[in-house]
């Protein structure tokens, strides 16, 4: 199968793998020229990320070839499921709905991979809403075993079918959760790492001792702020914005020094430092 991948981000570059290492044909489309360019050398990092951890695919030399680089929207026409992973921004998202809708034929899927838009608000600018939902992977995509799958209002039988037998046969469990902001992860996540983030600006704890909380006293095997680290926290921001302006819930603005870290240019794991310091 012809698959599209719509951004050469973090997080598009991971779905585009866990496609190709299972035999698809990938066609990754990324209109920044920086991006795009390193969206080859973000595969075999997350290539040897799974060769690291032991779930490496049967020819891992082959994946890269499976993987297509355009700045042009239009080679996804062919496509049989595309997935949406544009910056988190309803104007960016619905601008490329729109415009999917218009290349891809009636019945290809037209799944989203965003952290918090409603899939009734993407779906609503095509001729199509039955065949749109969203897809919402988790960060790393080739190591992380479980999709959040959002079914629209409008999403047909059909297409939740399709897209939860494509997931399968990534070696992912689903889990499908009705249209609403956020969805379940985000709208519960977000607010935690928010206040978490709260919680180090006023002095309670550092960021290390937040996270070792969460570890020691929840058993979760990763804390809030390692996981913002790790998701991106201009993501983070962006979801934070989407979701207080959708929910109209001052609580979703968010911290300061979230703000001041992403304008600092320390966006977490991809940069190299962010509450914590990474290794790239």
């Amino acid at each position: 199968m012809k698959v599209g991948v719509v951004g050469a981000g973090v997080m598009g570059t991971g779905v585009a793998q866990c496609f190709a290492a299972t035999g698809h044909e990938v066609v990754v489309v990324e209109p920044g020229a920086a991006a795009r360019a390193g969206g080859p050398d973000r595969l075999r990092d997350g290539l040897r990320m799974q060769a690291l951890l032991g779930e490496a695919p049967a020819d891992p030399a082959a994946v890269p070839d499976r993987v297509r680089w355009t700045a042009d929207l239009a080679e996804v026409a062919g496509c049989a499921f595309v997935v949406e992973c544009g910056p988190e921004r309803v104007a960016v998202k619905e601008a490329i709905f729109a415009a999917l809708g218009d290349l891809c034929p009636p019945d290809a899927v037209l799944a989203s991979c965003t952290s918090a838009i409603p899939v009734a608000v993407l779906a609503a600018v095509t001729a199509h809403p039955e065949r749109v939902l969203a897809t919402h992977f988790m960060n790393p995509a080739p190591v992380k075993g479980t999709v959040e799958v959002v079914r629209g209002p409008k999403t047909s039988d059909a297409a939740l079918t399709r897209t939860t037998e494509v997931l399968s046969a990534l070696g992912k469990t689903t889990i499908v959760v009705a249209d609403a902001p956020g969805f379940v992860t985000n709208r519960v996540l977000m607010l935690t790492i928010n206040e978490a983030v709260k919680v180090v600006a006023e002095g309670t704890a550092p960021a290390a001792t937040v996270d070792r909380i969460f570890q020691s006293c929840f058993a979760h095997p990763m804390g809030p702020l390692r996981t913002a680290d790790l998701i991106g926290l201009d993501t983070i921001r962006d979801t934070l914005l989407v979701l207080r302006d959708l929910l109209d819930d001052p609580a979703f603005t968010p911290s300061p020094l979230l703000v001041e870290l992403v304008e600092s240019g320390r966006l977490g794991r991809k940069s190299g430092h962010g509450f914590h310091t990474w290794r790239l």
